[in-house]
């Protein structure tokens, strides 16, 4: 039988195996992150009728070739282009993720690791990170809790919709900035009320509350006194706070640019062993003492003691300004100018002053001064008080006079000072401990001429954005860093690392098996996987998401491959024929 009938028949396999290869390609060729492959032939083997002969030198007859007759081709190899990469399409899936250089993605299907270039993952319903296509497990590295970075050990299942992390810890403010102009000239600043400034703080169960300072005038030029006089809720609602001097440190006297007088010939106050009455020029009885609980028990007298406040404050000309007539302070006694109380407590020791058949105030109590300085208390009688100082809960603000800056904040040229907010709350049903103290810094300011209007801000947090405070934040959003990190962002502002997405590099990525679905396994011949695996920067790499990898089949080079590979079978089956008609001739010859 003819040689040549065999060859052609190795060479019809052989070209039939390319086109195996070559239909596989093109049928691929939309297949995400597709390797092309490629087949090299490999002549069969050769029959050799004569041996090669050497030089002859005694005769110097040269030497002859070897007589080798061929029988034939077979598939020398089939090559996967594995490193050559595919191009990128768009798909706007921050989960859908490329990447570019020669490292895989690392996925399990919870027995065994698997590798794959195919970055088309979704989020399962426990959170975990996955292939869409298999529902593999995408592996990575978890974040360890102590330094809060990315702990590179064995890969593990990346779950980043965990219970644990679809909110983000609400925290209490510890720090908080005050800045701009306050204008000396500022209507605002030199009023009875004075200019208000609100700081937005958070507590440690992140509930958000507003802490309402003022800040006024003085008679000393370049001095203002800061005080804090509410804490609202985020509904409005005013928290009772108590002790607030303990902002500063404690309580801090600004003299009034003007001394005020308490002396109203229109009333008359009835102070005797058994009368503690505030009474109006006709005899009428506008406040009777005994009548009202000081400190009061429950809101019904808590009401009606907030009324006499109110008639008396009226009376010495603080209509609509209770709070601030009741913040100053007295002094009681005019042979001791350290004898001072605040006006709030010389009505509740008015009401509970033992007067003797005399007149005369027993040891302990507070007296109140006559016109003529007459310190016994009479039985009635027009009586005034000399203020000598406004008791504030907060303290003083300076600024240098010549050029306008910020000298010092109750002594601290730092602008350091505190909001004790742990100590000042009142309100026994709130728990003070969620409660953080707040370091307050005022040293952004300045006493500059801004045409009469203060433009002061106060902000949550340091110049550097630490001790802001947060509420609980949901989350909004996952990011995938090109280091393959994943970070989580909640509408508080706040980020966390969630985990980090590991590869696998492999020194001959050609060597992988094919498992089907885009996946690849480790053979001898590729290298092993380590179980921990490498970060895709560090060879150059890195991912992009929203885009993933196309198939890197040329469909112009495949089809010229398909064209040389037809050539080629036709070809060998000519031989076929050729050989047969040979045979044909052969067997004629018996005719």
């Amino acid at each position: 039988m003819m040689r040549s009938l065999y060859s052609g028949v190795a060479g019809l396999k052989t070209h039939q195996t390319k086109m195996d290869v070559i239909g596989n390609n093109i049928a691929n060729v939309n297949t995400t992150a597709f390797k092309s492959s490629s087949v090299t032939f490999a002549d069969l083997m050769s029959q050799t009728t004569q041996s090669a002969s050497g030089a002859n030198a005694t005769t110097g007859v040269g030497g002859v070739n070897a007589r080798q007759i061929g029988l034939g081709v077979k598939s020398g190899a089939i090559n996967v282009n594995i490193t050559s990469q595919g191009s990128a399409q768009s798909t706007g899936n921050p989960f859908d993720i490329m990447i570019t250089g020669d490292n895989f993605f690392v996925v399990s299907d919870g027995l065994a690791n698997y590798f794959t270039r195919d970055g088309s993952f979704y989020v399962d319903g426990v959170g975990n990170l996955c292939m869409t296509s298999t529902g593999y497990n995408v592996m990575g590295w978890g974040v360890d809790p102590t330094t809060e970075d990315i702990k590179m050990d064995t890969v593990q299942a990346l779950r980043i919709m965990s219970a644990e992390n679809l909110t983000y810890p609400p925290e209490a403010t510890t720090r908080g900035t005050v800045s701009g102009i306050l204008d000396k000239n500022d209507t605002d600043i030199n009023s009875e009320d004075g200019k208000s400034l609100n700081l937005n703080i958070y507590d440690a169960l992140g509930y958000e509350y507003t802490a309402r300072f003022n800040l006024k005038s003085t008679d000393v030029d370049g001095e203002f006194s800061v005080e804090l006089v509410k804490l609202l809720d985020a509904k409005g609602n005013e928290v009772p706070i108590d002790g607030a001097g303990d902002l500063f440190g404690g309580p801090t006297t600004v003299k009034d640019e003007t001394e005020v007088v308490f002396n109203n010939n229109a009333y008359t106050w009835n102070l005797t062993s058994t009368d503690k009455q505030l009474l109006d020029n006709t005899g009428n009885v506008l406040i009777d003492f005994n009548t009202l609980v000081i400190p009061a028990t429950d809101d019904a007298t808590q009401a009606a003691l907030d009324d006499a406040y109110d008639i008396l404050a009226a009376a010495y000309g603080f209509e609509g300004n209770t709070e601030d007539f009741l913040n100053l302070y007295l002094n009681t006694d005019p042979t001791d100018p350290d004898q001072k109380t605040t006006m709030s407590d010389l009505i509740a020791a008015i009401k509970t002053t033992a007067i003797a058949a005399d007149g005369s105030v027993t040891a302990g109590s507070y007296s109140l001064i006559n016109p003529d300085g007459d310190t016994e208390l009479g039985k009635s009688g027009s009586y005034s008080f000399t203020t000598t100082g406004r008791s504030l809960t907060g303290g003083i603000l300076k600024f240098d006079t010549d050029t306008g800056l910020f000298e010092s904040i109750n002594g601290s040229t730092k602008g350091d000072t505190t909001l004790a907010l742990s100590k000042i709350i009142a309100n026994t049903v709130d728990n003070t401990s969620n409660y953080e103290d707040i370091a307050l810094n005022w040293s952004g300011i300045s006493m500059f001429n801004n045409n009469g209007t203060s433009t002061l801000t106060a902000t949550y947090g340091d110049n550097d954005g630490l001790g802001t405070g947060r509420k609980l934040g949901d989350m909004i959003g996952v990011s995938i860093q090109r280091d393959g990190r994943i970070y989580a962002s909640y509408d508080n502002g706040m980020t966390k690392l969630l985990g980090q997405i590991a590869t696998a590099n492999f020194p001959n990525a050609s060597g992988l098996e094919k498992h089907g679905d885009n996946l690849y396994q480790s053979t001898m011949n590729s290298g092993t996987f380590d179980g921990i695996g490498v970060d895709v920067t560090a060879s150059g790499g890195y991912m992009s998401t929203g885009v993933l990898e196309m198939s890197n089949v040329d469909l112009s080079s495949e089809f010229t491959e398909m064209i040389t590979t037809q050539r080629g079978f036709q070809a060998n089956s000519r031989i076929i024929t050729v050989s047969d008609t040979l045979l044909e001739e052969l067997t004629n010859l018996k005719r």
